[in-house]
């Protein structure tokens, strides 16, 4: 069994005392925006369930939301919306969502965990945890508020945009969202840069 406090406990004992999750929701689909997380939990505090939130049902993450809410130390949650991603690129719009993430943090951290392979310097002490979401409870907890609160926008974007149905897929690329963009064509939100393949150019 996996132990979700085994990097948190590393970084504890090294002396650090605020140690934030990072995690993101949104970098694949081909509208909408990227949503970054960051949060610090009190240690070894027990919320049952709580894991990747790509293992959650939906059902599940939205019970784990508002407790993630009220026990977190901090927490905070911010975009790169589809104008950035097609600006600097997707990778580069994650960090930027992710270091306004952190910089929402009522208490400043001193380290941070980054789900992933790779991140900028955003200021701060960090290590990046390939699979992290599913080996820390931090960023665990980043990845449930990135992906509800990203989910919710998209719902409500669908109200605007209903031909596209952003409430079912989410903006990701699915058999029907490829449908609506063969029938209508992309919708203010989609990322331009992401249907250059679909629409053949260059």
């Amino acid at each position: 069994m996996i132990d979700m406090w085994e990097f948190e406990h590393k970084y504890a004992s090294d002396g650090y005392r605020f140690i934030c999750g990072v995690d993101e929701a949104g970098r694949g689909p081909l509208a909408g925006p990227v949503c970054a997380a960051a949060v610090i939990l009190p240690m070894d505090i027990d919320i049952p369930g709580l894991n990747d939130s790509k293992k959650l049902t939906d059902k599940k993450r939205r019970e784990l939301f508002p407790i993630i809410c009220e026990k977190a130390i901090a927490y905070g949650i911010a975009f790169a919306d589809h104008e950035e991603i097609d600006k600097i690129n997707i990778l580069q719009a994650t960090y930027l969502a992710m270091e306004r993430a952190i910089s929402k943090l009522e208490i400043k951290p001193d380290m941070a965990l980054i789900d992933g392979n790779r991140a900028k310097d955003f200021g701060l002490p960090s290590q990046t945890i390939v699979g992290g979401d599913a080996k820390s409870a931090s960023i665990a907890a980043a990845s449930i508020l990135a992906k509800v609160t990203r989910d919710d926008l998209m719902v409500k974007i669908a109200d605007l945009y209903p031909s596209y149905g952003f409430e079912v897929h989410k903006g990701y690329g699915t058999k029907a969202h490829y449908a609506a963009l063969s029938e209508y064509g992309p919708s203010p939100i989609h990322r331009i840069t992401f249907l250059k393949k679909f629409y053949g150019t260059k």
